[in-house]
């Protein structure tokens, strides 16, 4: 497995990562705990060093499963974490709304702490940018955090480029997390730029449109209640039919390569910036392997125009958000 420094941070993580929230019914039914710690440990010993969680991913269950399947490995692996939500530890609920009181972090840091079986968290990050609580005095509370050794590196999910600098300015970030893909491109237009200047690791999460990208769904596709994607927009019928088009051209391209269209789209990411580390999540054990290909991919300027080209000619329907989610977003 290629490894990948995230900018300038010294944190050096494999060239690839594993998204671990698909370990519980965010997506359908959830996997069995078994199941997803033979995953996450076998993600292991294929040479993955990086693994995403965060409390809000159950709530707590995700992190305690991470926890548990990664505590044999603890000196092999980087395991991220994210704060920021209103929960209740204690009653393991979702309380509603955003939370990144000072206080609030530094509690929800100890408790991360015991669930992930560490004595200190490699990435903390910032779930969601709370517009009652400054940036500067989230950056100050995980800075305490980090002199404290409870923490050793800062990260934001979700941020504006004007947040990441203000932020950046009290407590170097080391990444920023946020949804980046084929089919969703905000960030290119002033979080990357910023993430460059600054030095600044990117994290794409959900680098395969949840799922989309893969091929596997299509307007046919039915989802349960459960799962996000029964809201989401572009998960429409109508929106999902449009939307094949950019499977069509990307398919053409991905046979040339002698590649999926899910080792395409990750090949893709890769290719921007050297700073690059997408988080592909799967329950699935051959969907992981498959995924783990696209490092072996090398995309050419020449592919990449050819890739570019193609799909801009392509208008992606519908948000990727519902309303309610997407006014958590800072972007």
């Amino acid at each position: 497995m290629q490894k990948r420094e995230l900018g300038k941070s010294g944190l050096e993580v494999s060239a690839l990562g594993l998204g671990c929230m698909g370990f519980k019914p965010d997506y359908g039914v959830g996997t069995d705990e078994q199941q997803a710690i033979a995953l996450i440990r076998t993600a292991v010993k294929r040479g993955v060093t990086f693994f995403d969680t965060a409390e809000i991913y159950g709530p707590f269950i995700n992190e305690e499963l991470v926890g548990k399947a990664l505590e044999p490995f603890r000196d092999q692996v980087v395991i991220a974490t994210k704060f920021g939500f209103n929960l209740d530890p204690i009653a393991r609920t979702n309380l509603g709304g955003l939370n990144s009181q000072p206080a609030h972090i530094k509690r929800a840091a100890e408790e991360s702490l015991k669930r992930l079986r560490v004595e200190t968290i490699d990435l903390f990050y910032q779930h969601r940018v709370d517009p009652n609580v400054p940036i500067e005095d989230v950056a100050g509370a995980v800075k305490d955090l980090i002199q404290a050794g409870k923490v050793k590196h800062f990260g934001l999910s979700e941020p504006g480029a004007q947040t990441i600098r203000r932020a950046h300015a009290v407590q170097p970030i080391t990444a920023v997390q946020s949804e980046y893909s084929l089919w969703w491109r905000l960030p290119e237009e002033a979080v990357l730029p910023v993430c460059e200047e600054l030095g600044i690791g990117f994290v794409p999460f959900s680098p395969l449109g949840r799922g989309f990208l893969t091929g596997k769904i299509d307007e046919q596709t039915t989802f349960d209640s459960s799962d996000l994607r029964s809201r989401i927009p572009r998960f429409a019928p109508e929106a999902l039919k449009a939307n094949r088009a950019l499977l069509d051209v990307m398919g053409e391209i991905a046979q040339m390569k002698g590649a999926t269209l899910a080792q395409l789209a990750l090949a893709w990411l890769l290719a921007q910036k050297p700073w690059i580390v997408p988080i592909p999540g799967t329950t699935k054990l051959p969907r992981f392997e498959e995924n783990l290909g696209a490092v072996a991919i090398a995309l050419t300027s020449e592919d990449l125009r050819e890739i570019e080209d193609a799909v801009v000619q392509v208008p992606v329907q519908g948000h990727r958000y519902p309303v309610d989610l997407d006014r958590m977003t800072g972007l």
